[in-house]
C-alpha cells in the first residue's frame, strides 16, 4: 500500500524539514516489511485569494488533484476522529490487508478544508483537541505512521 500526504504550506529548509525527512525515510526504510510500498509527499503554497471561501477551495482542488487515483482519503480535521497509536496502527493495518492500494492524508492550510475535501474523505481525523501548526502537523502524522508501522512489526519503539 502507498501512502501519499497532500499538505498545503511548504516547509522551508531547517530543524522542521530536517526531522521530517528522518520520519519519511524511516517510513520507507521499514514499511515494505508490512506492506508500506512507499510514502510520498507533495507540498503546495497557500492560497493568495482575498476571502476565505476562495482559499479554502482552491486549496482543495490541489490537494484533490494530487491525489492518486482511487485513494483512500483520510482528511486532517480538527473535529475528526482522535485515534490512540494502536487504533491508527490497527486502521492502517486494515486498510492495507483489506486490498487498499493508496490511502492519501490530506492536511489543509490556515483556513482548514473546503467542503468538498471533507465530503469525499472516508475518515477525518484529528491530532488532539489542541490546534498545531501545519508544519507540526506534518511532522507528527509522519511519526504516527512510523510508530503504526513499529505496531505492526512488534518493533520495541512502540512501548504501551
Amino acid at each position: 500500500m502507498q501512502i501519499h500526504i497532500g499538505a498545503i504550506g511548504r516547509l522551508k529548509n531547517g530543524p522542521e524539514k530536517q526531522l521530517a525527512a528522518q520520519y519519511f525515510d524511516r517510513v520507507k526504510k521499514s514499511g515494505r516489511a508490512v506492506g508500506i510500498t512507499g510514502l510520498d509527499i507533495k507540498e503546495y503554497p497557500e492560497s493568495q485569494n482575498s476571502t476565505d471561501a476562495q482559499r479554502k477551495a482552491q486549496e482543495a482542488e490541489k490537494l484533490l488533484a494530487g491525489c492518486p487515483p482511487q485513494s483512500v482519503l483520510i482528511v486532517l480535521d480538527e473535529f475528526g476522529k482522535d485515534d490512540s497509536s494502536i487504533e491508527f496502527s490497527t486502521m492502517l493495518a486494515e486498510l492495507k490487508d483489506g486490498g487498499t492500494q493508496s490511502v492519501s492524508f490530506l492536511i489543509g492550510g490556515p483556513d482548514g478544508h473546503d467542503a468538498q475535501v471533507l465530503a469525499k474523505a472516508t475518515r477525518k481525523m484529528a491530532m488532539g483537541k489542541k490546534t498545531w501548526p501545519h508544519r507540526l502537523v506534518r511532522i507528527m502524522l509522519a511519526e504516527q505512521i512510523y510508530r503504526a508501522i513499529t505496531i505492526m512489526q512488534n518493533h520495541p519503539y512502540h512501548r504501551a
